[in-house]
């Protein structure tokens, strides 16, 4: 390749990576993005928590695990995990439809054609990405599932 073609390379990539990072916020100055930690039932957590159950960061929600401590089947389990994320999302004000990442923990592999009747169309006609493995040693408080997801604000 010669000097000048090289150069007209190198200055079409400098242009598409400027005209890439101009588009990602149109109109906008960059901002730095600030956590925001959003507590579950509106109330201040405890000081020095252990872990936080909610936090936005920039354009994206971060919910932690979500069990269900109570009698039921997998199903029943996983109906309720879903409708506590679902609650979560929108108090932070996101929804099913903007989660981009899901992860689900069964307590038995067995559980996962079961689990996946109730999962199914919970998140709209794009479901997220999702990783889905058994837990070694079990979820803590004998939930049968556990579910933390990712999502757009």
């Amino acid at each position: 390749m010669s000097q000048t073609n090289r150069r007209k390379f190198l200055g079409r990539g400098a242009a598409a990576a400027a005209a890439v990072t101009v588009a990602a916020v149109p109109g906008k100055a960059q901002e730095k993005p600030v956590k925001r930690v959003i507590s579950r039932d509106g109330k201040k957590p405890d000081p020095n928590p252990m872990y936080s159950s909610t936090v936005a960061y920039g354009g994206l929600l971060f919910i932690s695990g979500v069990g269900y401590h109570s009698e039921g089947d997998i199903k029943v389990h996983t109906k309720h995990v879903l409708d506590d994320i679902k609650k979560q999302l929108e108090a932070a004000g996101s929804s099913m439809e903007k989660v981009l990442k899901c992860n689900v923990y069964l307590n038995d592999l067995k559980d996962y054609a079961a689990m996946n009747e109730v999962y199914k169309g919970s998140f709209g006609l794009e479901p997220p990405v999702r990783t889905t493995i058994a837990a070694a040693g079990g979820i803590p408080g004998n939930s049968l599932v556990e579910i933390d997801v990712i999502a757009s604000v």
